[in-house]
């Protein structure tokens, strides 16, 4: 009863949203990268403090890293990781004093195994929720002339929410695989993917992502 209840009041809102001009299909560019947010060990690891069990996205992005980098599309990751003095992260630190677990080189802080990131891919730490947000990540994709940005990780209602929000600001076409994403709870995931279907990017599936990029010419 409860599924069908959220699912209602989800078709509800979205159904407004669209009787509102909202909510268009952008589509995707020509020149796509992946971006992987936060997958990594202290939150993927349902046993840590702030960790949820992601297996099935984990999995998921594994298979879009792995068609990714067939065609050598440009793969990024990002990692939360602040300094032993934890002078970097500010007053977010005061509101989640969880992040204080995540420092440099702490297994909090580690790619998630199943992700392993390859030689060639950057992996940048951030500080707060935007993976734009005090990192060269915008710097990086235009000077590869990206025009398309695929977002997987974690967490739907932060990281990833603040990361599409700031992509399509800085002009970028923005993809969200549905099943390559992951919050700690399904509320605040799915309430947060469709307003960000609503005003940011486009949520679809991860079938439809990897056929786009199946079509993709294989980047050199």
């Amino acid at each position: 009863m409860q599924e069908e209840v959220i699912n209602r009041a989800l078709r509800e809102i979205m159904n407004y949203y669209h009787g509102q001009g909202m909510a268009e299909e952008i589509g995707p560019g020509s020149r796509p990268a992946v971006l992987v947010v936060d997958f990594q060990k202290g939150l993927t690891d349902k046993d840590k403090p702030a960790g949820a069990d992601m297996d099935r996205e984990v999995n998921s992005t594994a298979a879009l890293l792995e068609k990714a980098r067939h065609k050598n599309l440009p793969v990024i990751f990002t990692v939360i990781a602040y300094h032993s003095s934890l002078k970097d992260g500010g007053l977010l630190l005061k509101k989640v004093p969880v992040l204080q677990n995540y420092l440099e080189g702490s297994e909090f802080s580690e790619i998630d195994a199943r992700l392993e990131a390859a030689p060639e891919e950057p992996v940048l730490v951030k500080k707060y929720a935007s993976c734009f947000y005090g990192t060269p990540l915008a710097s990086m994709l235009t000077a590869q002339a990206i025009d398309t940005l695929i977002i997987t990780g974690c967490i739907t209602s932060g990281c990833i929410r603040a990361t599409a929000v700031d992509s399509m600001q800085h002009g970028f076409r923005t993809i969200i695989p549905r099943e390559c994403v992951a919050d700690r709870s399904r509320i605040p995931h799915e309430v947060n993917l469709m307003d960000i279907q609503a005003r940011y990017a486009d949520v679809i599936s991860l079938e439809k992502v990897l056929a786009y990029i199946d079509k993709l010419q294989h980047s050199s």
